[in-house]
């Protein structure tokens, strides 16, 4: 038995399938990177138990966590004049040509100069990214990706910069909802951080529950402490109780005596106190 994570490019599993060695040694692990067209097509073939997946997807029969955000970046060649600020707006790239798919970023192709004016190009062949990266390295255009693919594909030559006015891509955890198992739920609480004694299942947690009373909950959502369990010696001394209550119950009522407390009684009045000498 082993367990297979695909991942799109930008990712970087690392640390989570590292955790995942530590705690699960039994099961081998397999990572392997995916283009973006197959991101999802290598869970309903089989190839992967879970993807590391860009948003958005077809998630038809998946089962999608939402992992982190990654901020937009402008790539462009070194000496390009518009990123040598730390930061790049968006209208400042209306003049630019960019060597993507228009609907890869809508909020370029809403404000293009090329786009508006009809004066467009065709784009130079290009197969990969490592491709496209020449063409900007050589100044034929920018390209506007997530953080995470412009670091995996830079280079001396270029630059890149955040830049405004476009939208957060999101890194996801997908599945097979239906194919969903330990394993899986083990590699949820891997990527969400649970510690070892909190990343059971689901499941195994809904078994355990099983024998037991449920646990009462506090007004404001916390969890009380489970009910105790009744121990052996319960019985006795409930019995011994009772008997202690009979007999108190056949003793007939004895009326205490009511004494003075030496040192703590109040004073009492005088009669004659008040009255006249002579009269």
């Amino acid at each position: 038995m082993s367990f297979s994570i695909a991942f799109v490019a930008g990712v970087t599993p690392t640390k989570w399938t590292r955790i995942w060695n530590d705690r699960r040694p039994d099961v081998p692990l397999s990572a392997f990177r995916t283009e973006p067209a197959e991101q999802i097509a290598v869970l309903h073939d089989g190839r992967a138990d879970v993807s590391l997946v860009r948003l958005p997807i077809d998630d038809t029969n998946l089962s999608v966590i939402n992992l982190y955000n990654e901020i937009p970046v402008v790539v462009a060649s070194k000496d390009h004049e518009t990123l040598q600020a730390e930061t790049v707006l968006l209208a400042d790239l209306a003049g630019e040509h960019l060597l993507q798919n228009p609907d890869d970023v809508p909020e370029w192709r809403d404000i293009a100069d090329e786009i508006r004016d009809g004066t467009r190009r065709a784009l130079p062949p290009m197969r990969d990214l490592d491709e496209t990266m020449e063409q900007v390295a050589a100044g034929v255009g920018i390209i506007i990706v997530p953080h995470g693919v412009a670091r995996l594909y830079g280079r001396k030559d270029v630059v890149s910069r955040p830049v405004t006015g476009v939208a957060d891509t999101q890194i996801a955890l997908a599945w097979i909802t239906r194919e969903t198992s330990d394993d899986i739920e083990e590699f949820i609480g891997i990527v969400r951080g649970r510690s070892r004694q909190s990343s059971r299942t689901d499941a195994g947690a809904a078994a355990a529950s099983a024998d037991t009373e449920e646990a009462p909950v506090h007004s404001d959502g916390r969890p009380g402490k489970p009910p105790r369990k009744p121990k052996k010696t319960d019985k006795a001394k409930a019995a011994a109780k009772a008997i202690r209550v009979a007999a108190a119950k056949a003793k007939p009522a004895v009326r205490k005596r009511t004494e003075s407390s030496p040192g703590r009684t109040r004073p009492t009045k005088n009669p004659n106190k008040g009255k006249g000498r002579g009269h």
